[in-house]
């Protein structure tokens, strides 16, 4: 009984084949988390919704949605579909933060949403073993979430509502 229970075991976490495919696969997993709490800390310390373990998550498990079919020989072609499917769902994940208030003609969330949606993307380039491309890419978001507002005169903190609507000023996100 107990040799079938440990060859069942065996067989189940038999996936895992080789100290280079863990080693793979811890790599991308982390950095996907290290990214994606980079940008989770800055909305964090913006005192937004969306922060540091919502982004992590975020970053892991888009990570993990192409890592795994990538371990079992997906064919680049169906990948695409994985990835389509990530980009739509994290899409209504960040629809969620959206917020527009009809009375004042104002949108809340708009920058929250697209750091989400900028995350899902990093996890996936993490997961796709682009770890290069991913951390790039989290300098440059985290560049556009620090930098830009100082640049335009904005920031995170100042007033409450955009009287145009637009996505040009989302220091409320």
């Amino acid at each position: 009984m107990t040799d079938a229970v440990m060859d069942t075991l065996r067989a189940e976490f038999s996936d895992v084949s080789d100290p280079a495919q863990v080693t793979r696969i811890v790599v991308r997993l982390l950095l996907a988390a290290v990214l994606g709490g980079a940008l989770g800390y800055e909305r964090e310390r913006s005192g937004k919704a969306a922060g540091l373990r919502t982004h992590m998550l975020v970053a892991i498990g888009a990570a993990l949605f192409v890592l795994v079919p990538q371990q079992g020989g997906m064919v680049i072609g169906d990948m695409s579909r994985v990835i389509q499917g990530i980009v739509t769902g994290v899409g209504f994940l960040g629809a969620g933060a959206i917020i527009k208030h009809a009375s004042e003609q104002s949108v809340q969330g708009l920058t929250t949403a697209a750091g989400v949606w900028m995350t899902a993307a990093i996890g996936i380039a993490c997961g796709l073993g682009r770890e290069a491309t991913a951390v790039i890419s989290t300098v440059l978001a985290l560049a556009v979430l620090t930098a830009v507002p100082h640049l335009v005169g904005k920031s995170d903190d100042a007033g409450a509502h955009d009287d145009k609507a637009s996505d040009n000023d989302n220091r409320n996100s």
